[in-house]
């Protein structure tokens, strides 16, 4: 499929360029996508969660009472959960929630995740986005130009740019990420994809 190449004023360029039907254009797979953006939100968790239980807690370990003739149930520790200020039953414990997908299944998630915003006519190809100073209002020019204010919006580069960083971070409703590393979770999240030229390549290079 061809696109329009636009410069930063949201004007068209009169240049276009091919997307690669078999990134843009293929029979969406809902559940890889589902499956490759569980495995980012799992592997982004810390994991440090943690509670105290009896062997934890700090405390005297003297038997609080005799075990027989009470008439009551045998007590052995002031830790015991049932106690106040015992040990906790069954607390969670640090853990790690990595989840190990195939290559081929986050590749197909990527490429499913790009069709359907390629379908919703969500992607626009800019020339670049060189900018001479760190200033927010570069990227709020950028959105206003290209009429898409009330949208999220993800700005895919070719290469790490401190200046488009720099000035999109205070903005929750864009962020910004190298073609390399984009993951399905990025496209979801976004309504809009603005991508950067020189990245269609690297969408060749290791998508296709």
């Amino acid at each position: 499929m061809k696109v329009s190449v636009y410069n930063q004023s949201g004007e068209e360029t009169g240049k276009k360029v091919e997307l690669n039907n078999s990134i843009f254009q293929i029979e969406p797979n809902d559940h890889a996508i589902y499956l490759d953006c569980k495995q980012y939100m799992a592997n982004n968790r810390q994991g440090t969660h943690a509670s105290k239980h009896r062997g934890l807690i700090s405390g005297s370990t003297r038997k609080i009472k005799r075990q027989k003739g009470t008439g009551t149930a045998r007590f052995g520790s002031i830790k015991n959960p049932l106690f106040r200020g015992g040990g906790r039953v069954f607390g969670p414990e640090p853990r790690l929630y990595h989840i190990k997908l195939n290559k081929k299944l986050k590749r197909l998630a990527r490429k499913s995740a790009l069709t359907y915003r390629a379908n919703e006519n969500a992607i626009f190809v800019v020339d670049n986005f060189n900018y001479d100073e760190i200033k927010t209002k570069n990227i709020v020019g950028l959105k206003n130009n290209f009429k898409i204010n009330d949208k999220k919006v993800l700005l895919i580069v070719a290469e790490p740019n401190k200046n488009v960083y720099l000035s999109s971070r205070n903005l929750k409703d864009v962020n910004i990420v190298t073609a390399s590393e984009l993951s399905t979770y990025n496209i979801m999240w976004a309504s809009i994809l603005m991508i950067e030229e020189k990245s269609i390549d690297v969408f060749e290079n290791y998508l296709a």
